[in-house]
Protein backbone atom coordinates (compact mmCIF):
# COMPACT_ATOMS: atom_id res chain seq x y z
CA UNK A 1 0.00 0.00 0.00
CA UNK A 2 1.69 3.26 -0.93
CA UNK A 3 1.43 5.91 1.86
CA UNK A 4 1.22 9.78 1.17
CA UNK A 5 3.59 11.92 2.80
CA UNK A 6 2.26 14.16 5.57
CA UNK A 7 2.53 17.79 4.74
CA UNK A 8 3.30 20.49 7.29
CA UNK A 9 -0.73 21.76 6.49
CA UNK A 10 -2.56 18.37 6.85
CA UNK A 11 -0.32 17.37 10.22
CA UNK A 12 -1.61 21.27 11.48
CA UNK A 13 -5.56 20.37 10.72
CA UNK A 14 -4.64 16.85 12.56
CA UNK A 15 -3.25 19.10 15.84
CA UNK A 16 -6.24 21.37 15.35
CA UNK A 17 -8.82 18.82 15.30
CA UNK A 18 -7.98 16.60 18.78
CA UNK A 19 -8.69 19.72 21.09
CA UNK A 20 -12.11 20.44 19.57
CA UNK A 21 -13.31 16.94 20.01
CA UNK A 22 -12.32 17.01 24.00
CA UNK A 23 -13.94 19.97 24.28
CA UNK A 24 -17.47 18.06 23.06
CA UNK A 25 -16.82 15.22 25.11
CA UNK A 26 -16.25 17.46 28.10
CA UNK A 27 -19.54 19.41 27.31
CA UNK A 28 -21.30 16.05 26.93
CA UNK A 29 -19.76 14.47 30.08
CA UNK A 30 -21.03 18.24 31.69
CA UNK A 31 -24.70 18.05 30.45
CA UNK A 32 -25.80 14.72 32.88
CA UNK A 33 -24.89 17.06 35.80
CA UNK A 34 -25.98 19.84 34.83
CA UNK A 35 -29.97 18.37 34.11
CA UNK A 36 -29.03 16.64 37.53
CA UNK A 37 -28.54 19.93 39.60
CA UNK A 38 -31.17 20.98 37.42
CA UNK A 39 -33.14 18.75 38.64
CA UNK A 40 -32.53 18.54 42.26
CA UNK A 41 -33.15 22.07 42.35
CA UNK A 42 -36.78 21.42 40.60
CA UNK A 43 -37.42 18.75 43.24
CA UNK A 44 -36.26 21.12 46.09
CA UNK A 45 -38.69 23.68 44.88
CA UNK A 46 -41.56 21.18 44.42
CA UNK A 47 -41.08 19.86 47.90
CA UNK A 48 -41.02 23.59 48.78
CA UNK A 49 -44.16 24.71 47.40
CA UNK A 50 -46.15 21.68 47.80
CA UNK A 51 -45.64 21.74 51.69
CA UNK A 52 -48.01 22.56 54.07
CA UNK A 53 -47.19 26.12 55.06
CA UNK A 54 -47.03 25.64 58.38
CA UNK A 55 -45.75 23.04 60.20
CA UNK A 56 -48.10 21.26 63.65
CA UNK A 57 -45.31 20.32 65.48
CA UNK A 58 -43.52 23.60 65.57
CA UNK A 59 -46.53 25.96 65.61
CA UNK A 60 -45.90 28.45 68.93
CA UNK A 61 -48.60 31.13 68.54
CA UNK A 62 -52.29 29.98 69.61
CA UNK A 63 -54.24 29.51 67.05
CA UNK A 64 -51.70 29.25 64.52
CA UNK A 65 -52.81 25.61 62.56
CA UNK A 66 -56.82 26.97 62.77
CA UNK A 67 -58.31 25.69 60.01
CA UNK A 68 -59.33 28.82 57.77
CA UNK A 69 -62.80 28.98 56.03
CA UNK A 70 -62.55 29.98 52.52
CA UNK A 71 -65.25 30.38 49.52
CA UNK A 72 -65.10 29.47 46.09
CA UNK A 73 -67.76 30.88 44.36
CA UNK A 74 -69.46 28.89 41.34
CA UNK A 75 -67.42 29.03 38.01
CA UNK A 76 -64.02 30.28 39.69
CA UNK A 77 -61.01 29.34 37.61
CA UNK A 78 -58.40 27.07 38.88
CA UNK A 79 -55.67 29.59 38.59
CA UNK A 80 -58.08 32.10 40.70
CA UNK A 81 -58.29 29.06 43.31
CA UNK A 82 -54.69 29.23 43.56
CA UNK A 83 -54.22 32.97 44.30
CA UNK A 84 -57.27 32.46 46.65
CA UNK A 85 -55.36 29.64 48.67
CA UNK A 86 -51.74 31.34 48.46
CA UNK A 87 -53.50 34.66 49.80
CA UNK A 88 -55.04 32.98 52.54
CA UNK A 89 -52.22 31.47 53.59
CA UNK A 90 -53.17 28.01 52.87
CA UNK A 91 -50.83 26.54 50.18
CA UNK A 92 -47.36 28.02 49.42
CA UNK A 93 -47.63 28.69 45.81
CA UNK A 94 -50.10 29.66 42.87
CA UNK A 95 -47.92 28.09 40.35
CA UNK A 96 -47.23 25.06 42.31
CA UNK A 97 -51.21 25.11 42.45
CA UNK A 98 -51.55 25.21 38.58
CA UNK A 99 -48.83 22.46 37.91
CA UNK A 100 -50.92 20.37 40.04
CA UNK A 101 -54.16 21.45 38.80
CA UNK A 102 -52.84 20.36 35.31
CA UNK A 103 -51.35 17.12 36.69
CA UNK A 104 -55.06 16.02 38.03
CA UNK A 105 -56.53 17.25 34.99
CA UNK A 106 -54.07 14.86 32.88
CA UNK A 107 -55.32 11.70 35.04
CA UNK A 108 -58.79 12.38 33.32
CA UNK A 109 -60.13 11.93 36.34
CA UNK A 110 -64.31 12.82 36.59
CA UNK A 111 -65.30 16.13 38.11
CA UNK A 112 -63.10 18.70 39.11
CA UNK A 113 -63.00 21.43 41.50
CA UNK A 114 -66.06 22.19 43.45
CA UNK A 115 -67.62 25.63 44.58
CA UNK A 116 -68.40 25.85 48.62
CA UNK A 117 -67.27 26.70 51.43
CA UNK A 118 -64.03 24.94 52.68
CA UNK A 119 -62.34 24.60 56.03
CA UNK A 120 -59.04 23.85 54.98
CA UNK A 121 -55.67 23.77 57.02
CA UNK A 122 -52.33 25.66 57.15
CA UNK A 123 -50.97 22.16 58.28
CA UNK A 124 -52.31 20.46 54.81
CA UNK A 125 -49.83 19.70 52.04
CA UNK A 126 -50.99 21.32 48.60
CA UNK A 127 -52.16 17.98 47.68
CA UNK A 128 -54.47 17.25 50.17
CA UNK A 129 -56.15 20.61 49.94
CA UNK A 130 -55.76 20.25 46.06
CA UNK A 131 -58.01 16.65 46.96
CA UNK A 132 -60.36 18.12 49.35
CA UNK A 133 -61.59 20.82 46.95
CA UNK A 134 -61.61 18.40 43.70
CA UNK A 135 -64.13 16.33 45.65
CA UNK A 136 -66.15 18.77 47.23
CA UNK A 137 -65.74 18.19 50.50
CA UNK A 138 -67.32 21.33 51.94
CA UNK A 139 -67.28 22.57 55.51
CA UNK A 140 -69.91 20.06 57.55
CA UNK A 141 -71.74 22.67 60.77
CA UNK A 142 -73.33 20.38 63.18
CA UNK A 143 -75.73 21.13 65.29
CA UNK A 144 -77.14 19.67 68.34
CA UNK A 145 -81.20 19.93 69.53
CA UNK A 146 -81.52 18.08 73.11
CA UNK A 147 -84.73 16.02 73.92
CA UNK A 148 -87.32 18.18 75.80
CA UNK A 149 -86.66 22.01 73.74
CA UNK A 150 -89.52 23.62 72.14
CA UNK A 151 -89.08 25.17 68.99
CA UNK A 152 -89.27 28.45 70.73
CA UNK A 153 -85.89 27.26 71.66
CA UNK A 154 -84.64 25.58 69.17
CA UNK A 155 -85.01 29.34 67.13
CA UNK A 156 -83.16 30.82 69.61
CA UNK A 157 -80.58 28.39 69.72
CA UNK A 158 -80.11 28.65 65.85
CA UNK A 159 -79.75 32.75 66.13
CA UNK A 160 -77.08 32.51 69.13
CA UNK A 161 -75.47 30.10 66.79
CA UNK A 162 -75.25 32.45 63.99
CA UNK A 163 -77.43 30.00 61.46
CA UNK A 164 -80.28 32.04 60.25
CA UNK A 165 -82.57 34.37 62.86
CA UNK A 166 -84.94 33.29 65.28
CA UNK A 167 -88.18 34.30 63.48
CA UNK A 168 -86.89 32.82 60.30
CA UNK A 169 -87.06 29.21 61.88
CA UNK A 170 -90.53 30.03 63.36
CA UNK A 171 -91.72 31.27 59.92
CA UNK A 172 -90.69 28.20 58.19
CA UNK A 173 -91.49 25.38 61.50
CA UNK A 174 -95.19 26.67 61.02
CA UNK A 175 -95.95 25.75 57.35
CA UNK A 176 -96.65 21.91 57.77
CA UNK A 177 -95.57 20.46 54.53
CA UNK A 178 -98.08 17.93 54.19
CA UNK A 179 -96.61 17.57 50.30
CA UNK A 180 -93.47 15.93 51.42
CA UNK A 181 -94.57 14.34 54.67
CA UNK A 182 -98.31 13.31 54.23
CA UNK A 183 -98.22 11.24 57.41
CA UNK A 184 -98.04 14.08 60.15
CA UNK A 185 -101.40 14.57 61.74
CA UNK A 186 -104.22 16.89 60.16
CA UNK A 187 -104.49 20.12 61.16
CA UNK A 188 -101.34 21.33 62.88
CA UNK A 189 -100.66 24.95 63.04
CA UNK A 190 -97.20 24.71 63.51
CA UNK A 191 -94.72 21.56 63.74
CA UNK A 192 -94.32 21.01 67.72
CA UNK A 193 -92.92 17.79 68.60
CA UNK A 194 -92.32 16.42 65.36
CA UNK A 195 -88.53 18.07 65.06
CA UNK A 196 -86.86 14.90 66.39
CA UNK A 197 -84.18 16.32 69.03
CA UNK A 198 -80.78 15.04 67.85
CA UNK A 199 -77.08 15.76 66.47
CA UNK A 200 -77.03 16.65 63.05
CA UNK A 201 -75.12 18.02 60.02
CA UNK A 202 -75.38 19.91 57.29
CA UNK A 203 -73.08 20.47 54.45
CA UNK A 204 -71.78 24.87 55.54
CA UNK A 205 -73.60 26.21 52.46
CA UNK A 206 -76.68 24.35 53.07
CA UNK A 207 -77.61 25.97 56.80
CA UNK A 208 -81.35 27.40 56.02
CA UNK A 209 -84.37 27.07 58.53
CA UNK A 210 -85.78 24.79 55.24
CA UNK A 211 -82.82 21.97 55.53
CA UNK A 212 -82.77 22.01 59.02
CA UNK A 213 -86.33 21.36 59.26
CA UNK A 214 -86.71 18.93 56.45
CA UNK A 215 -83.57 16.99 58.40
CA UNK A 216 -85.50 16.98 61.60
CA UNK A 217 -88.87 15.33 60.03
CA UNK A 218 -86.63 12.78 57.89
CA UNK A 219 -84.97 11.74 61.48
CA UNK A 220 -88.75 11.97 63.08
CA UNK A 221 -89.84 9.56 59.80
CA UNK A 222 -87.16 7.33 60.50
CA UNK A 223 -86.90 6.44 63.64
CA UNK A 224 -90.22 7.89 65.47
CA UNK A 225 -92.82 7.48 62.85
CA UNK A 226 -91.68 3.48 62.44
CA UNK A 227 -92.03 2.89 66.75
CA UNK A 228 -95.90 4.37 66.33
CA UNK A 229 -96.90 2.27 63.90
CA UNK A 230 -95.95 -0.66 65.06
CA UNK A 231 -97.50 -0.39 68.35
CA UNK A 232 -100.26 1.14 66.96
CA UNK A 233 -103.25 -1.38 67.79
CA UNK A 234 -102.06 -1.61 71.37
CA UNK A 235 -102.72 2.02 71.84
CA UNK A 236 -106.10 4.48 71.62
CA UNK A 237 -103.65 7.56 70.85
CA UNK A 238 -103.54 8.59 67.66
CA UNK A 239 -100.12 10.05 66.47
CA UNK A 240 -101.01 13.62 67.38
CA UNK A 241 -102.23 12.31 70.85
CA UNK A 242 -99.05 10.42 71.27
CA UNK A 243 -96.37 12.75 70.86
CA UNK A 244 -98.34 15.38 72.43
CA UNK A 245 -98.74 12.71 75.78
CA UNK A 246 -94.89 12.02 75.06
CA UNK A 247 -93.63 15.54 75.23
CA UNK A 248 -95.52 16.07 78.63
CA UNK A 249 -93.72 13.09 79.49
CA UNK A 250 -90.08 14.33 78.31
CA UNK A 251 -90.80 17.26 80.30
CA UNK A 252 -91.83 15.88 83.68
CA UNK A 253 -89.34 12.61 83.38
CA UNK A 254 -85.45 13.65 84.76
CA UNK A 255 -84.30 10.66 85.84
CA UNK A 256 -84.75 7.68 83.27
CA UNK A 257 -86.04 5.04 85.87
CA UNK A 258 -89.08 7.03 86.29
CA UNK A 259 -90.40 7.81 82.58
CA UNK A 260 -92.66 4.55 82.43
CA UNK A 261 -94.59 5.49 85.53
CA UNK A 262 -94.38 8.89 85.30
CA UNK A 263 -96.29 7.95 81.59
CA UNK A 264 -98.34 5.35 83.48
CA UNK A 265 -99.94 8.21 85.99
CA UNK A 266 -100.72 10.69 83.00
CA UNK A 267 -102.68 7.48 81.16
CA UNK A 268 -104.82 6.33 84.06
CA UNK A 269 -105.57 9.99 84.56
CA UNK A 270 -106.85 10.39 81.13
CA UNK A 271 -108.51 6.95 81.13
CA UNK A 272 -110.19 8.44 84.39
CA UNK A 273 -111.43 11.45 83.02
CA UNK A 274 -109.14 13.73 85.45
CA UNK A 275 -107.00 16.79 84.78
CA UNK A 276 -103.36 16.24 83.88
CA UNK A 277 -102.48 18.94 86.36
CA UNK A 278 -99.14 19.48 84.63
CA UNK A 279 -96.84 22.46 84.96
CA UNK A 280 -94.79 22.07 81.79
CA UNK A 281 -98.69 23.06 79.99
CA UNK A 282 -98.47 25.91 81.85
CA UNK A 283 -94.85 26.84 81.75
CA UNK A 284 -95.33 26.50 77.86
CA UNK A 285 -98.70 28.35 77.75
CA UNK A 286 -96.83 31.30 79.14
CA UNK A 287 -93.94 31.36 77.86
CA UNK A 288 -91.60 30.79 80.88
CA UNK A 289 -89.89 28.27 82.76
CA UNK A 290 -90.21 27.98 86.30
CA UNK A 291 -87.41 27.13 88.65
CA UNK A 292 -86.62 25.81 92.13
CA UNK A 293 -85.98 29.74 93.61
CA UNK A 294 -89.32 30.85 90.99
CA UNK A 295 -92.26 28.52 90.96
CA UNK A 296 -95.35 28.70 89.51
CA UNK A 297 -97.82 31.08 91.03
CA UNK A 298 -101.62 30.40 91.72
CA UNK A 299 -102.48 33.15 89.54
CA UNK A 300 -99.94 31.47 86.55
CA UNK A 301 -102.03 28.15 86.97
CA UNK A 302 -105.02 29.21 87.00
CA UNK A 303 -104.24 31.86 83.71
CA UNK A 304 -106.87 30.39 80.85
CA UNK A 305 -105.41 28.92 78.12
CA UNK A 306 -106.00 25.53 75.98
CA UNK A 307 -102.60 24.24 76.64
CA UNK A 308 -103.60 24.44 80.67
CA UNK A 309 -103.60 21.01 81.27
CA UNK A 310 -104.86 22.23 85.12
CA UNK A 311 -108.17 24.16 83.83
CA UNK A 312 -108.50 21.91 80.80
CA UNK A 313 -109.36 18.07 80.89
CA UNK A 314 -107.15 15.79 78.44
CA UNK A 315 -104.47 16.76 76.29
CA UNK A 316 -103.21 20.33 74.79
CA UNK A 317 -104.06 20.89 71.35
CA UNK A 318 -100.42 19.81 70.56
CA UNK A 319 -97.14 19.13 71.67
CA UNK A 320 -95.04 21.36 73.78
CA UNK A 321 -91.83 20.12 73.02
CA UNK A 322 -89.73 17.33 71.14
CA UNK A 323 -90.28 14.12 72.75
CA UNK A 324 -87.09 11.27 72.41
CA UNK A 325 -87.42 7.67 71.91
CA UNK A 326 -87.73 6.88 75.45
CA UNK A 327 -90.25 8.95 76.45
CA UNK A 328 -92.20 8.07 72.90
CA UNK A 329 -91.90 4.53 74.11
CA UNK A 330 -92.95 5.00 77.55
CA UNK A 331 -96.25 6.46 76.04
CA UNK A 332 -96.74 3.64 74.53
CA UNK A 333 -95.87 1.23 77.31
CA UNK A 334 -96.65 3.32 80.53
CA UNK A 335 -96.64 1.24 83.77
CA UNK A 336 -99.50 -0.13 85.17
CA UNK A 337 -99.83 1.54 87.96
CA UNK A 338 -102.34 3.19 91.02
CA UNK A 339 -100.48 6.36 91.14
CA UNK A 340 -102.20 9.66 90.19
CA UNK A 341 -100.19 12.36 91.73
CA UNK A 342 -96.72 13.37 91.70
CA UNK A 343 -94.55 15.98 93.41
CA UNK A 344 -91.21 17.07 92.56
CA UNK A 345 -88.50 17.14 94.84
CA UNK A 346 -86.41 19.67 92.45
CA UNK A 347 -83.79 16.92 92.59
CA UNK A 348 -85.22 15.35 89.56
CA UNK A 349 -87.27 12.21 91.44
CA UNK A 350 -90.87 12.47 92.69
CA UNK A 351 -92.82 11.73 95.13
CA UNK A 352 -95.76 9.33 93.91
CA UNK A 353 -99.24 9.84 95.82
CA UNK A 354 -102.69 7.51 95.02
CA UNK A 355 -105.03 9.74 96.54
CA UNK A 356 -105.25 13.69 96.91
CA UNK A 357 -104.46 13.24 100.67
CA UNK A 358 -101.34 11.58 100.10
CA UNK A 359 -100.51 14.25 97.28
CA UNK A 360 -101.36 17.18 99.32
CA UNK A 361 -98.97 15.66 102.06
CA UNK A 362 -96.34 15.54 99.80
CA UNK A 363 -96.63 19.05 98.49
CA UNK A 364 -96.43 19.79 102.23
CA UNK A 365 -93.32 17.91 102.91
CA UNK A 366 -91.67 19.39 99.57
CA UNK A 367 -91.95 22.67 101.01
CA UNK A 368 -91.13 22.09 104.54
CA UNK A 369 -87.55 21.11 102.95
CA UNK A 370 -87.01 24.07 100.60
CA UNK A 371 -88.03 26.38 103.59
CA UNK A 372 -86.07 24.70 106.16
CA UNK A 373 -82.62 24.47 103.30
CA UNK A 374 -80.36 27.52 103.18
Amino acid sequence: MNKEPLTKDSAREGRKGTPQVSKWLFYLALLPAIWGVCAWQGWAWWSWASAPPKIAETSTSPGEDAAVSIQIPEGTPSQKIGRDLEAAGLIRSAGAWNMWARWLTMQNREGGFQAGTYQLSPTQPLSAVAEKIWNGEVAQQSFTIPEGWSMQQMSAYFEAQGFFPAKDFMAVASQVPYAQYPWLPSGLPHLEGFLYPDTYQLDGDAISPEAVIKQMLDRFEQLALPIYQKNQKNTKLDLKEWVTLASIVEKEAVVASERNRIAGVFTSRLNKGMKLGSDPTVEYALGIRQTKEKPLTFKQVETPSPYNTYINVGLPPTPIASPGIASLEATLTPENTEYLYFMARYDGTHIFSRTQAEHDAAIAKVDQQLRSTP
